[in-house]
């Protein structure tokens, strides 16, 4: 994704400007080319020597420099930038950006830019509300720039509010947006994932493996497209995917009803979700009543969510879900397809290697009533891209 692509990152006057090193390297890592420019101010917050050690790019200030690397320097830079990201973007550059003001070389180069531009506000909380911030950052966002919401918390000047600047995980998140192509967008997705747990008394539970790793990684994807994406999801260990609609639920009763109430104006529908596909027939409750010490406890099978979409499809709608196995495959996956009504399964063995429960990896196989396409061991964020690609060309 970021690969070849020029990235600049403007750095204000901001004590959090010494977390865009982070920022920096991450990018680097990603095989992207870095340059920072900072303002004069900033250089009193972290060294510029710091960015060109991370970045092996000459760190920008000053506008007349003669060691400059590029033609009319702010100019040809400008031209050979994918993203400028403003972080940390303080009130006065904000407000130099919204009235074309340019009298360094970060605001010169901005204003030569014609790439997609995104600031990340980072001041006093007072600052931030005041009224004239607000007009000029109104003035960005109606010139096509994004602005990003500041966090709420503690702040270096002692005050606790609005004005902190987000981690570097999610001003990176906001760079690889800026970056992909919005092929999804006007498209409604519902994505289910994670595990579903069953309680058979107030200890235990019924469950699986799953981490829902799969399942984010196409909520991810999908809003990154430009989706409007809705994730359904067990309890997981994951932080949920950038901008997109979270229903937290527990049971697969939870789920199968969370599903119901969201599906109707949905365009894609993927069920990533392993659900426990039991629960217990009787309760704790019910045991004791009877007096009924034993441990062994009979179960009934939990709604087939996937079957229910299938016989309650609405026109246009594409429903894919997902098929582990442990033999037969391709068999197994083509009469659950055929079955269960549904457009696409996503099958993998749950006995080979790379994929599976866990992993970051995975094998899939994608099946629908004509084709058979197999993919490579690749990472979970690349089946996601791969199955949406194949996705679109069928809706």
């Amino acid at each position: 994704m970021l690969a070849g692509k020029h990235i600049v990152l403007g750095v204000t006057g901001s004590i959090a400007a010494y977390k865009i090193a982070s920022l920096a390297s991450m990018l680097v890592k990603q095989k992207a080319d870095v340059t920072v420019i900072m303002t004069n101010n900033a250089t009193n917050f972290i060294n510029p020597i710091t960015f060109e050690t991370l970045t092996g790019n000459k760190c920008l200030v000053d506008t007349f420099d003669r060691n400059f690397e590029f033609q009319v320097e702010h100019v040809s830079l400008a031209k050979r930038t994918d993203v400028f990201l403003v972080a940390p973007a303080s009130a006065n550059v904000i407000a130099k950006a919204a009235h074309g003001i340019a009298d360094d070389m970060l605001t010169t180069t901005l204003l030569a830019c014609t790439c997609p531009k995104i600031f990340a506000p980072a001041m006093n909380t007072a600052m931030y509300r005041n009224p004239i911030v607000q007009d000029n950052i109104k003035i960005l966002e109606r010139y096509g720039m994004e602005v990003i919401n500041p966090a709420s918390g503690y702040l270096a000047c002692g005050d606790t509010g609005e004005g902190k600047m987000p981690d570097p995980e999610a001003l990176y998140e906001y760079i690889v947006k800026a970056l992909t192509p919005k092929d999804m967008a006007g498209k409604k997705v519902l994505v289910t994932a994670g595990p579903t747990q069953e309680k058979m008394d107030p200890v235990r539970y019924i469950s699986n493996h799953s981490t829902g790793k799969m399942g984010y990684a196409i909520a991810r994807a999908a809003t990154l497209r430009g989706a409007e994406v809705t994730l359904v999801s067990g309890k997981v260990n994951l932080q949920p995917p950038m901008g997109v609609r979270v229903i937290p639920v527990v049971s697969a009763a939870d789920m199968a009803q969370a599903v119901k109430e969201t599906a109707a104006d949905q365009d894609i529908i993927i069920k990533a979700a392993a659900v426990a596909d039991y629960r217990p027939a009787v309760t704790a409750d019910e045991k004791i009543k009877k007096k009924d010490d034993e441990l062994s406890i009979a179960l009934e099978r939990t709604e087939d969510i996937l079957a229910w979409l299938g016989s309650h499809r609405h026109e246009g709608q594409f429903l894919c879900g997902f098929s582990m196995e442990t033999e037969h495959m391709v068999e197994n996956s083509r009469a659950k397809l055929e079955k269960k009504n549904i457009d696409m399964i996503v099958a993998n063995n749950l006995k080979q290697e790379g994929a599976g429960f866990g992993t970051d990896t995975n094998v899939v196989t994608l099946l629908t009533k004509d084709e058979t396409v197999e993919l490579p061991m690749m990472s979970k964020e690349e089946v996601a891209d791969k199955l949406l690609d194949y996705i679109m060309k069928k809706v």
